[in-house]
C-alpha cells in the first residue's frame, strides 16, 4: 500500500583483534621459573616451555600465547601478580597482532 519493503540487515561481524602476551628478560628471574610460569599458565609442555624460555633469553622478549583482549590481559596480569607474590621481577605485557 505505498510503503516501502525493507528488508533487515544481516550484521557484519567482526572478528575481535588478537593479542600477544610477551614475557620480558629480565637480570635475576631464573630460567625455571619462566619455564614454571609457561606451562602453569600457558598450557605449554616442558619442550614448549623451555624453547620459549631459551628465546626470552636469547630475544629479550618471547611469545607465550595469542588471545583475545580480554584473556591476553588477564593472563598478563595473572602472571605479572604471580611473579611479584613468588618475589620474581618477571614482566608480562601485551602487545596488539595480526
Amino acid at each position: 500500500e505505498g510503503g516501502l519493503a525493507v528488508e533487515a540487515a544481516k550484521p557484519k561481524l567482526k572478528r575481535p583483534k588478537n593479542f600477544a602476551v610477551v614475557l620480558h628478560n629480565d637480570d635475576y628471574t631464573t630460567m625455571e621459573f619462566v619455564i614454571h610460569v609457561l606451562m602453569k599458565f600457558f598450557a605449554k609442555n616442558y619442550g614448549e616451555a623451555h624453547s620459549i624460555m631459551l628465546k626470552i633469553h636469547n630475544d629479550g622478549v618471547g611469545i607465550c600465547g595469542i588471545y583475545t583482549f580480554e584473556v591476553a590481559e588477564s593472563k598478563s596480569a595473572k602472571v605479572n601478580r604471580y611473579s611479584r607474590g613468588k618475589g620474581h621481577p618477571l614482566k608480562s605485557s601485551i602487545e596488539p597482532c595480526d
